[in-house]
Parts: C-alpha cells; sequence; structure tokens
C-alpha cells in the first residue's frame, strides 16, 4: 500500500477533525497525516487526537491544501467566511483548487445547508469518512 498524504482541516474547537484523526490512526496506520486548524485550539485538538504534524491559518491551509493527496472536513472549509467567519476566501480556494480527493462532510450548520444529505448523526458521517479513505488508499 503506497503511504498517502492526509489533510485534515478544521476550526472551532477542532472536535470532527480530532476524531477524524484519531480514527484514521487506529484503522489506517501508514497514513501520514497533517492538520491543519483555522485557529489555535482546534490545531491543538487535531494534535492531541495524534496528528503526525500541524500548522495553523490561512497560508497553512494553502500550502497544505496543494500537497495532499486526500483533503477532508467540514463542507463549510470550501466556502467563504463559513466556520462563523474562520475561513478566507483565500481558504476556500485552496480547497477548492486543490488536486486531492475531497471528503467533505456536510455539517449544516451556519447557514449552509445541503440539500438531499439526510440528517446522519456526526458517527455516522465520520464511519463513511474512514470507509472512503480506506477504500482510496488501498
Amino acid at each position: 500500500m503506497m503511504q498517502r498524504n492526509i489533510l485534515v482541516i478544521d476550526g472551532q474547537g477542532g472536535r470532527i477533525g480530532r476524531e477524524i484523526i484519531e480514527r484514521l490512526k487506529a484503522q489506517c496506520p501508514s497514513v501520514c497525516l497533517t492538520a491543519v486548524g483555522t485557529n489555535s485550539m482546534a490545531t491543538a485538538a487535531m494534535l492531541k487526537g495524534g496528528a503526525d504534524q500541524a500548522a495553523t491559518g490561512e497560508n497553512a491551509v494553502i500550502v497544505n491544501a496543494a500537497k495532499a493527496d486526500i483533503l477532508i472536513g467540514p463542507v463549510g472549509i470550501a466556502i467563504a467566511d463559513a466556520l462563523l467567519g474562520e475561513i478566507t476566501p483565500a481558504m476556500a480556494v485552496a480547497v477548492g483548487q486543490s488536486p486531492a480527493l475531497k471528503l467533505l462532510i456536510p455539517v449544516n450548520q451556519c447557514s449552509n445547508i445541503i440539500v438531499g444529505v439526510g440528517k446522519l448523526s456526526v458517527k455516522a458521517m465520520l464511519d463513511d469518512v474512514i470507509d472512503r479513505v480506506q477504500a482510496a488508499i488501498e
């Protein structure tokens, strides 16, 4: 199996990013997990989850999105001014233009609703993320 560079981007408290990292580290230990938080609290949470490396802020999103094989985060990371304003337009463009396989979790909050998506629990959505990562790296 080829090693993949997986980028996890999260903001606010970093809870979703931390859970993704913990689960991927347990189920796909050979992957390189980079965490980028839109704030230092989110970055710290993802580091506690076991990220191999981490950074914070707009430039970190821009640089790492360009290098990722797989990019994971809440759908708001691709929408300017989402996550209560934490996502800058430059961050959203970097996510959108990234050549990575993007696994965007439809957290239907902050006036960004993804229609057609059932009301799944965060756990069910993260189960799907982990399954898709495993399929992509095999």
